[in-house]
């Protein structure tokens, strides 16, 4: 076998549409096919805006600037996630503040939240983990409560729901990716959804460089002029042209992906029972996820490092995944830890993501089950 982690796909158009907006003559962004892509979200997720970005990393930094944060605010986030979540609000001057997770799905103890809040909290940003949504109702009784923003980052989560409503258009601002490592994906590629009206008007300023110039064309001022802070966040018009076709098939990406984890499942559950691993628990009542990976816990570090160098001899890619952020040199440095992170420690040493991705089949996802019970029958 030779099995990546993870294998980039088209699934149907995206190198037609490509070419249609070479012919079109607009490679810049928000060109039509952009449009496409942003009436596919707000329609499909239910969020009031939504603005393609180069990056879930630019749409963080963007929820970032629209907190309006000032040096020393406190954010509270996760430890068990990417940099980026992060990184957007240190590059404000906001310290992150990292709770712990829960040990069934691995996302933000929304238990420990409100101890970690203090006069400087202004933000919480919940990660959904594995496309598996957080206990949303609790955080955003607790945001409305106290006056704090939510900015969910459901850059793991494309069409996963929480009590009938899509991740990232519960909170009042959400960020999706759409990597290469995502469910659906256009290389590189983001998207910021805005679900508060006060954020409407400012962050299409701050999307277009500081500047009106989306106001400019809809012909509501007679000129456009830098009026704020901003960037360049907008992605190439290509961007949009690959990601509309994947758009249009998403439910069926998600369907496979999750038949992917059913497989996974029923292969290991033997295992399972054995105790040698353990696998991810049962998404809670209400929430429905979108098969966006399928990882194990394993005994230790030991037995996780071992079953990843058995797999990698058998040709089989597998991966840890975060180096927690509170462990981390910059995370010490920029931010700091609400109290233990016991269940986050534990499971960063313990955890490992099996390869998943559109176009992996059942006999070799059998393939890899068996490779790994041929691991444990040595042990």
């Amino acid at each position: 076998m030779k099995i990546p982690f993870n294998k980039p796909f088209t699934i149907a158009g995206e190198l037609e549409n490509i070419a249609a907006a070479v012919r079109e003559g607009h490679l810049a962004g928000d060109g039509r096919f952009t449009r496409q892509c942003h009436q596919w979200l707000e329609q499909n997720l239910g969020a009031r805006r939504a603005l393609l970005t180069h990056s879930c990393t630019a749409a963080l930094e963007m929820a970032a600037i629209l907190c309006d944060l000032e040096p020393g605010d406190e954010v509270i986030m996760p430890s068990f996630t990417f940099v980026s979540t992060a990184n957007a609000f240190v590059l404000r001057g906001a310290v992150p503040v990292f709770v712990d997770i829960r040990p069934d799905t691995l996302n933000l103890d929304e238990q420990q939240v409100a101890r970690a809040i203090t006069p400087r909290t202004r933000a919480i940003v919940p990660v959904h983990y594995a496309g598996v949504a957080c206990e949303m109702d609790t955080l955003m009784a607790l945001a409305r409560s106290r006056e704090l923003v939510v900015v969910e980052d459901a850059a793991q989560g494309i069409l996963a729901e929480y009590k009938g409503r899509k991740l990232g258009a519960i909170g009042h601002l959400g960020c999706l990716s759409f990597h290469e490592t995502k469910n659906v994906i256009s290389g590189e590629g983001g998207a910021l959804l805005v679900n508060d009206p006060r954020f409407l008007e400012r962050a299409e300023i701050i999307r277009e460089k500081g500047t009106n110039r989306a106001q400019f064309f809809r012909g509501e001022v007679d000129k456009y002029t830098w009026v704020d802070l901003g960037s360049s966040f907008l992605p190439s018009e290509l961007i949009g042209a690959f990601l509309w076709a994947q758009l249009e098939r998403a439910d069926e990406i998600n369907a496979t992906r999750m038949q992917i984890c059913a497989a996974y499942r029923q292969g290991l559950e033997a295992l399972a029972q054995r105790g040698v691993l353990a696998l991810p628990q049962p998404e809670p009542e209400g929430i429905e996820g979108n098969g966006h990976l399928f990882y194990l816990l394993l005994k230790d570090l030991a037995a996780r490092s071992g079953l990843i160098a058995h797999l990698k001899s058998r040709g089989v890619h597998s991966v840890f995944h975060y180096v927690p952020l509170h462990s981390a040199p910059a995370g010490r440095k920029f931010g700091r830890a609400a109290g233990p992170m016991t269940v986050t420690d534990d499971v960063a040493g313990r955890l490992l993501r099996l390869p998943l991705y559109y176009g992996l089949t059942v006999e070799q996802v059998a393939g890899i089950v068996a490779e790994i019970s041929s691991f444990f029958s040595d042990q």
